[in-house]
């Protein structure tokens, strides 16, 4: 397996992920430039990661990247995608893959007429999430026919409960409504916070029912990120037993009832992908808290891998048709929320 080169455009909180990602695994990444809007934050950034960046997109042209990833904000994410696609670059770009249906038929036309498109979404690749979608996929719990979750937010819970119910595309119906109650603020992205702070926050409880029969329902607010007091959690229903968070309860074959508790650093799923350090990585965290540090690094380091792999190899890894068909049910959800009314899929150029 070969090092990939890649850049970075944008110079958000994303972005640092995978700087230092690149600068702890040089073996496998190299990281060409974080290409920044200006060189003054260039400079800081740089200093500040230890990692090239530059505003100069013809710098990076000239770097000749294997990749390009997309990790601006989500209202430039769609046409930056689509500039460096034009410039001839494979692209893997930040979630959502769009925030307005028209850029997932624009986005899916794009990859139609040859563009490399991918999405990088993680967090089926969070090593406790995937331990337990392995045991789905062992039919430890028979077929599935629910799930209500409470874990991750819009299109990334989107591509849980496709998983967690083992289908692509499917038609839907969807109906859902926000609520919004005062809560104390305990944590943030950067740390514990402790002067009592207490905000309103808007939760949002929606219902999906599949074509097939199969039903979700998805129950989130954003507090849930980073809060003490405000847990998370994965329940999914199979004719032979259930996935309750970290523990999986079934029936065997002889009918005797049996438990397995899921375990983060048993995950094996990129044995061949990964250094003894990728897999050290996903072995040091408390499952359900601080989540988006140490296991959002483990999962974006083996998009990264993946990525470079298809390029290669042409071995895929998450279908462009599956990141929009999750953009796409969010949208939908989206409009059930603000309108109040059942909303319905309709024919989209993916399925």
């Amino acid at each position: 397996m070969g090092k990939c080169s890649f850049i970075v455009v944008g110079s958000g909180w994303r972005s640092e992920f995978y700087a230092r990602i690149a600068r702890r695994f040089p073996a496998l990444f190299e990281l060409k430039y974080i290409l920044c809007r200006t060189e003054k934050k260039a400079r800081a950034m740089g200093e500040r990661l230890g990692v090239p960046a530059t505003a100069s997109e013809e710098r990076c042209i000239k770097a000749r990247p294997d990749f390009v990833v997309a990790a601006v904000n989500k209202e430039s994410l769609f046409e930056v995608t689509r500039h460096w696609a034009g410039l001839g670059f494979p692209v893997l770009m930040e979630t959502p893959a769009g925030i307005r249906e028209e850029d997932l038929w624009a986005l899916w036309e794009l990859a139609r007429a040859g563009a490399m498109i991918r999405v990088a979404e993680q967090y089926f690749r969070y090593p406790l999430v995937a331990c337990g979608l392995r045991a789905l996929a062992r039919g430890l719990i028979g077929e599935t026919d629910s799930v209500e979750l409470s874990l991750v937010h819009d299109y990334h819970a989107m591509s849980l409960i496709r998983r967690m119910l083992g289908f692509g595309p499917e038609d839907f119906t969807v109906t859902g409504r926000e609520f919004v109650s005062p809560v104390e603020e305990t944590d943030s992205r950067y740390g514990p916070v402790t002067d009592g702070t207490v905000k309103a926050r808007g939760r949002v409880r929606a219902e999906f029912v599949f074509s097939g029969g199969k039903r979700a329902f998805y129950d989130f607010d954003g507090v849930q990120y980073h809060s003490f007091i405000r847990a998370r959690h994965i329940e999914v229903r199979g004719v032979r037993g259930q996935w309750n968070d970290t523990v999986v309860r079934y029936v065997d074959a002889g009918h005797a009832p049996g438990l397995l508790k899921l375990r983060a650093e048993a995950v094996s799923g990129y044995e061949a992908l990964m250094t003894p350090e990728l897999a050290e990585i996903g072995a040091r965290w408390d499952p359900f808290v601080h989540m988006e540090t140490a296991q959002d690094e483990y999962a974006i380091a083996t998009l990264l891998l993946d990525f470079g792999t298809l390029l290669r190899a042409g071995r895929e890894f998450y279908p462009l048709s599956e990141a929009l068909e999750d953009a796409y049910m969010w949208l939908r959800m989206k409009r059930a929320v603000e309108t109040g009314e059942r909303v319905p899929s309709e024919p989209r150029p993916w399925r």
